[in-house]
């Protein structure tokens, strides 16, 4: 994986990896390394619910998640977007504010989710 030249520029930092754990944790380290502890924490969680239930379940959700989590990060401007409308939703009382946030947040991750390869109908936690 390379780096985009320019960073600044609102262009993704690195390609989208291939959902595989290997490929995202190598894209994390680059663009949110304080994000590893917790993809690794879930990664086992993941895998001891995988044993557990005789599924593959877990997993695909794991990886999905994580997916759209590195789509959204490797882009500095849509991931510094989507951290803004979090802290404003968790501060606004106005109803049609809060539908708008909701709304703009939708569309970041359905962008995100789409690159990542992840489908509607796959449920994400």
């Amino acid at each position: 994986m390379t780096t985009a030249s320019d960073p600044s520029s609102g262009a993704p930092r690195v390609p989208q990896p291939a959902s595989t754990p290997e490929e995202l944790r190598a894209a994390l380290a680059l663009v949110a390394p304080g994000a590893l502890p917790t993809f690794d924490a879930e990664r086992s969680a993941a895998l001891r619910q995988a044993r557990e239930q005789v599924s593959a379940a877990p997993l695909r959700r794991f990886l999905g998640q994580w997916a759209v989590y590195v789509a959204i990060e490797r882009a500095p401007d849509r991931a510094a977007r989507l951290h803004a409308l979090e802290a404003r939703a968790a501060e606004t009382d106005d109803l049609a504010d809060a539908r708008a946030i909701a709304a703009e947040i939708g569309g970041i991750l359905d962008t995100a989710a789409a690159e990542a390869g992840v489908h509607r109908g796959q449920h994400l936690p």
